[in-house]
């Protein structure tokens, strides 16, 4: 395949290795917090990417993006907290492992199979990408607003329990990304006469205020004096060869599962997760023993979380489309540094992609033995008290809001949508949703107006050439699901009215 012919002195230089092992490290430590999870540490880190190798800082952020993901099981099992939504399922067999004095055992499985699950999905990334690429170098603008129609509709069915929150998520996602001067006419939409806003609102102030500032906000309603306490004995992270094999067919397993559900736009982690865990228990000789230690519990679950990020991956370089909020501020690193992901990169800078590629790999190894290596120092990471990470948080998240363009409106922008995103998400609406439409919204627009043009303004031309059709088939398929989902329940809530 192509991607043998790299010339891999591009990929291993000193600024590339340090970047994929800070990730690596940051992604552990912003894993292992509760509530923060990978999303929140890679808008973190997004500001630092402007000066940075568009190779190196992509790397750092799937970097991140990986350990992260393993990081949020520490807390998981040894505390009974996960760290993030996908280590929820970890949580029920990897606690009760923990408290009959196995932690280090525990561990050992998590990231044995979040290892295994990584590799997996980068494999699928690599062979799936090229032939992929080739098929969509044949599609035009027409398809592209399709596949990004189709993203959007994907994330309101699948993404929330509430489609109608996601919905009005998506909307106000686009709304907002319309802000600015129009790229057609050069007429400014929605500035109020501001000149900050001429531009359009700041990605990164937006997401960093989105994730950061709305985290902070939750931590002070909290208990400021928060802290956790842990045992850091018996936490070394071995697992002999007999004791892999009892969970290798859930580690394969809960890797397709995540890979799958990360090619899907809208699913993620949280649902490849629980999906993963309940196959395992579902096929177990022993499924009675599940949430009160068993392996596969534990296995089943971590293989999928991580392979989800190789999985999430394919749609954003193949197609320009994120398979998950974490990959869709990915996309701004590539916007940062003016790379539009899709076909087209893959014709004009090969090296960057297939830099990914192996830079990835070595992201996923880097991942195992600075786990390995660095678990009880994480652990104790988890007593900091919240008074003293709420303003760590806070300083690091205004500052790169405010390095990003050296604006202080920038500043304003991300604490008033901190404040904001503080009160949506105690409504439960969906920020995937908001994130993947305020992203793709200039996208969309692109290719609708283009496509309008070169039609003499004719919606036909979304319906006249064969890959349209199949987009346009399989929107039509998820709109009538989630109609028939949405009768279905109100039949139900009625026949429970007239009980």
């Amino acid at each position: 395949m192509e991607f043998f012919s790299f010339d891999f002195s591009l990929l291993f230089t000193w600024g590339n290795m340090f970047a994929i092992i800070f990730g690596a490290i940051f992604g552990l430590f912003i894993g292992v917090l509760p509530g923060l999870g990978p999303t929140v540490g890679i808008a973190l880190l997004l500001p630092l990417t402007y000066n940075m190798d568009p190779l190196a800082s992509i790397l750092m952020l799937v970097s991140l993006y990986q350990s992260a993901e393993y990081g949020g099981s520490i807390s998981s099992i040894v505390l009974g907290i996960p760290g993030n939504a996908a280590a929820v399922a970890t949580t029920l067999d990897g606690n009760a492992m923990a408290k009959q004095g196995f932690p280090g055992k525990a561990l050992g499985y998590s990231l044995t199979s979040s290892t295994i699950g990584g590799l997996f999905g980068t494999l699928i990334l690599m062979v799936l990408a090229i032939p992929l690429t080739k098929l969509t170098i044949k599609f035009a603008d027409p398809e592209f607003f399709l596949i990004g129609v189709l993203g959007l509709v994907c994330i309101i069915s699948l993404s929330s329990k509430d489609a109608m929150k996601s919905a009005v998520s998506v909307l106000l996602g686009l709304l907002l990304g319309m802000i600015g001067m129009d790229v057609f006419t050069g007429s400014q939409r929605f500035t109020m006469g501001s000149m900050d806003l001429m531009e359009g609102l700041s990605m990164i102030a937006m997401l960093t205020g989105m994730f950061a500032i709305s985290e902070v906000l939750s931590m002070l309603t909290d208990d400021l004096n928060k802290r956790y306490v842990t045992d850091n004995q018996n936490l070394k992270t071995n697992l002999t060869w007999k004791e892999y094999k009892s969970v290798n067919k859930s580690v394969w397993k809960g890797s397709i599962i995540g890979t799958l559900a990360g090619i899907i736009p809208g699913l993620g982690a949280g649902p490849a997760s629980w999906l993963a865990y309940t196959d395992a228990k579902r096929s177990s000789k022993n499924p009675e023993k599940f949430g009160k230690g068993e392996p596969n519990g534990i296995a089943a679950p971590e293989a999928a979380n991580n392979a989800v990020v190789g999985g999430a991956l394919i749609p954003l370089l193949t197609l320009g489309i994120p398979g998950s909020a974490a990959t869709a501020v990915i996309l701004s690193a590539f916007m940062i540094h003016g790379i539009q992901p899709g076909p087209q990169v893959f014709k004009n800078d090969p090296n960057l992609i297939y830099g990914i590629f192996w830079g990835f790999l070595v992201a996923t190894i880097a991942m195992y033995y600075l786990g390995k290596w660095t678990t009880s120092l994480w652990a104790r990471t988890l007593t900091i008290p919240n008074y003293i990470l709420i303003p760590i948080i806070l300083f690091a998240a205004l500052i790169g809001a405010f390095a990003a363009r050296g604006s202080l409106f920038d500043v304003w922008v991300t604490i008033i949508v901190g404040v904001v995103s503080f009160f949506i998400l105690k409504l439960d609406y969906s920020f995937p949703a908001f994130i993947l439409a305020f992203v793709l919204g200039p996208m969309l627009e692109k290719s609708l107006r283009r496509s309008l043009m070169l039609s003499d303004g004719s919606y036909s031309i979304f319906v006249s050439r064969g890959y349209s059709i199949v987009l346009v088939g399989l929107i039509a398929l998820l709109v009538g699901n989630m109609l028939f989902q949405f009768l279905k329940k109100r039949s139900v809530k009625k026949e429970d009215i007239s009980i």
